[in-house]
């Protein structure tokens, strides 16, 4: 679960369009959702949407992990952090991944920390 994790913020950091794609059609299901307090999206191309959204609404910044992955069965919990490459964490989440058949299929995200 470590490497999905891995892969999963990668695919939030990645920029290059079609890269972001690519990312997207490995690590998640056709029909993947996305659910957080601000988004509900569902399927790749509402998937690569939101991420690109996020991307431009905080342009230059990173998300990273921000504690232990969790995981069992099929699904991993884990925080994460967004802010600029240099400097600290400024909005703060937690989300919960829940895997089919080795792809994410389902994300439900919580926001912990966010600016004013």
């Amino acid at each position: 679960m470590n490497t999905v994790v891995a892969q999963y913020l990668e695919a939030w950091n990645t920029r290059e369009p079609g890269d972001r794609r690519a990312a997207i059609a490995r690590l998640f299901t056709p029909e993947a959702s996305y659910v957080d307090p601000l988004v509900a999206v569902r399927g790749h191309a509402e998937l690569e949407a939101a991420i690109a959204g996020v991307q431009t609404q905080f342009p230059d910044w990173t998300f990273r992990l921000a504690g232990p992955v969790d995981a069992h069965h099929d699904q991993v919990r884990f925080t994460w952090g967004l802010g600029p490459a240099d400097g600290a964490d400024v909005v703060i989440g937690f989300d919960v991944a829940v895997l089919a058949d080795g792809r994410i299929d389902r994300v439900y995200g919580f926001l912990d920390q966010v600016p004013a």
